[in-house]
């Protein structure tokens, strides 16, 4: 109405409660100081956590090639009995010795496979590591002349996040390692589903004594466990890597065993 103003009521914001993590609030000047450190610190971290999605790509785009050249391989030396050969036919043994040369395809090709995966894995644990790395220490004595700061803490009171305060924007040390610990979180359900199709994979012709052989439990190669660990991704209770599953669910499978040689009509799919 004519006359009259809104009446507005302005709330004011509850104070956000200090992180248990968080130290106590420097000094003004301080924090003037820690922040452009940490700024750097926290570009250099996420530019690595960039380059390592890249590497995490290119390993990837690899072990998919491998595996379409390994159940084609697969496919063909299955085959090769009804084969149609042509003037080849004449030639003694050539089914035999073509037969050879694609079962030695099949094992480069399970190699550079594991391989991949081996380099998807390294992957993960720099990222791990890279996102661990995003708090911002001082360096040295607090009454130096001279403020340095490290990514390596020196003093067990110091946080590396300067009491919680604003590192860019509204966004403080904590909510970056939160973002990250999610990003890394999708690339570890997928790793886990990854090293079921490498181990799916691995069984493909491979003699039958092999595949029996061939189980969950198993390291695919030296000193993955020690890896898996260092993702989170192996269980010591179980004493075998995380089964795969989906996001805030468990795995149903009690055990995962590559027991039997694919059906063609699957890997021709």
């Amino acid at each position: 109405m004519a006359g009259q103003s809104p009446n507005w009521k302005m709330e004011t914001p509850e104070p956000k409660a200090q992180s248990s993590t968080s130290s106590p609030m420097p000094p003004s000047s301080f924090a003037r100081l820690w922040r452009p450190a940490a700024q750097r610190n926290l570009r250099n971290q996420w530019s690595k956590m960039a380059s390592y999605r890249q590497q995490w790509l290119s390993s990837s785009s690899s072990a998919r090639t491998h595996a379409t050249s390994l159940v084609n391989a697969y496919l063909s030396q299955k085959y090769m009995p009804l084969m149609e050969l042509g003037a080849l036919k004449d030639m003694p043994d050539i089914r035999k010795k073509a037969s050879l040369k694609l079962f030695k395809q099949q094992e480069l090709h399970r190699s550079k496979i594991l391989s991949s995966y081996k380099d998807m894995v390294t992957v993960v644990m720099h990222m791990v590591n890279a996102s661990k790395s995003m708090r911002c220490f001082l360096k040295g004595a607090s009454s130096s002349s001279l403020v340095q700061f490290s990514s390596s803490c020196e003093d067990i009171n110091d946080t590396g996040d300067c009491g919680g305060v604003a590192v860019f924007g509204f966004w403080s040390i904590s909510s970056f390692e939160k973002l990250a610990e999610e990003l890394i979180q999708m690339f570890k359900l997928e790793l886990s589903l990854k090293r079921l199709l490498v181990l799916e994979l691995q069984s493909i012709g491979c003699e039958v004594s092999q595949v029996n052989q061939l189980s969950w439990s198993d390291e695919l190669y030296p000193g993955e466990f020690s890896d898996l660990k260092v993702c989170n991704l192996y269980s010591e209770e179980t004493s075998e890597p995380v089964h795969p599953r989906l996001k805030d669910r468990k795995s149903d499978e009690s055990s995962l065993q590559s027991n039997r040689q694919p059906d063609h009509e699957i890997l021709q799919v």
